[in-house]
């Protein structure tokens, strides 16, 4: 019972932290990511018509649209040079993601397309020694243009402006060493693109909304053979499975550790069957037959498992619920978003890990069971 007490609890318990992790992985990537996007299929950029805005904007489940235009750069302060995603985005940005609400230093604050100001990574400012309040001088940005003859006229290669640091944003590393935020219509202007002229449009929909019929919706005013539709998930596929798929090793790995901590139950039960042989044979003597004898040992080793269950379900809650509200195992470095390991405790998981508990606690007693059942009947006294 023991053992499966402690099986129950390193399930539960190591089932909720990813789930802890996975739901705060999810939470930093949708501050940056939209619920759906639009972009097209083939090239950097597309063309977008008022009409189909306007389709958009009637489409009742979407809150907001964004307009967003984006191109690998060069940036160089003073000595200090790297390059970056440098995303265009308009006033609305802030409505289909959270990265208004990650800035750690400075304001968020894009500019106009005549005044330029620029939102930086927090690894981007670092490494070119960015500082958007006590040091907020502009940075060169040099864009690569489509047909430029590197070879011949090295300048006319690139697209050259300058972009004035307003915030520093922080959300995870993914981001922070690679994007810069400025405003939309200059770098059209900058790269000679016109306003219809974009890379994506973000969308955020209202609570509760149908992510699927939206997607349709959506789908009938962009074709999909030109544009592709993406819900949150689908921008991020890869790190969503890999998360899934860890979550599931893990599972199978303990899975197999509590098949082994089973064995113990197997034990225990054969034991019983050899201390009760007597009682055996008198209850068949009584008229018992071998499926009420079964029957008998395999209730006996449910009740061991199931005893064991209540008492790790129960550990792991208080486990769990002390991790939530006092963080007892902290996350070491100092460097992370969070200071303790998170948890977050699903149903599901629990009924999850109670039927895995049933059918390994029915495979172990299954053998003990059919031992005892076939156990002959004698009443002589040794």
């Amino acid at each position: 019972m023991s053992a499966i007490a402690v099986g129950t609890t390193a399930l539960i318990v190591v089932l909720s932290v990813f789930n802890g992790f996975e739901g705060l992985v999810k939470s930093l990537y949708s501050s940056f990511y939209p619920e759906l996007k639009v972009s097209p299929i083939y090239g950097k950029t597309m063309i977008v018509s008022p009409e189909q805005l306007d389709s958009l904007k009637a489409v009742p489940s979407i809150d907001g649209l964004s307009k967003s235009l984006e191109e690998k750069a060069l940036l160089r302060n003073g000595r200090e040079k790297m390059i970056v995603e440098l995303k265009g985005v308009d006033s609305a940005f802030h409505k289909v993601t959270g990265v208004q609400s990650r800035i750690i230093r400075g304001l968020f604050d894009l500019g106009t397309a005549q005044k330029p100001k620029a939102v930086f990574g927090a690894g981007v400012a670092s490494i070119l020694g960015i500082d958007a309040v006590s040091n907020p001088f502009p940075v060169t940005i040099y864009l690569p243009k489509a047909n430029g003859r590197v070879m011949m006229m090295p300048q006319s290669a690139f697209y050259t402006g300058t972009i004035t640091p307003a915030g520093t944003f922080a959300i995870q590393q993914d981001f922070d060493n690679k994007y810069v935020l400025t405003n939309l219509g200059y770098l059209q202007s900058l790269m000679g693109k016109g306003r219809s002229e974009i890379s994506a449009i973000e969308l955020s929909l209202v609570p509760g909304a149908d992510k699927e019929k939206v997607q349709k919706r959506v789908s009938s005013i962009f074709p999909s053979k030109k544009f592709k539709i993406e819900t949150r998930y689908e921008q991020n596929r890869s790190l969503y499975l890999v998360m899934q798929t860890e979550k599931w090793a893990v599972y199978a790995i303990l899975c197999f550790i509590f098949i082994i901590a089973a064995f113990n139950m197997i034990g225990a039960l054969s034991m019983l069957v050899i201390e009760k042989r007597k009682d055996i044979s008198i209850l068949k003597a009584m008229g018992a037959g071998h499926k009420l004898i079964q029957r008998i040992f395999l209730a006996e080793g449910l009740l061991v498992s199931f005893s064991g269950a209540a008492v790790g379900t129960v550990i792991a809650l208080l486990v769990c619920l002390g991790q939530q509200h006092f963080g007892w195992v902290k996350l070491g470095g100092g460097t992370f978003v969070i200071n303790a390991y998170p948890v977050d405790m699903h149903w599901i998981d629990f009924v999850l890990v109670w039927v895995t508990i049933l059918f390994v606690s029915l495979l172990a007693s299954w053998y003990p069971a059919i031992k005892a059942a076939k156990q002959p009947m004698n009443l002589k006294s040794e």
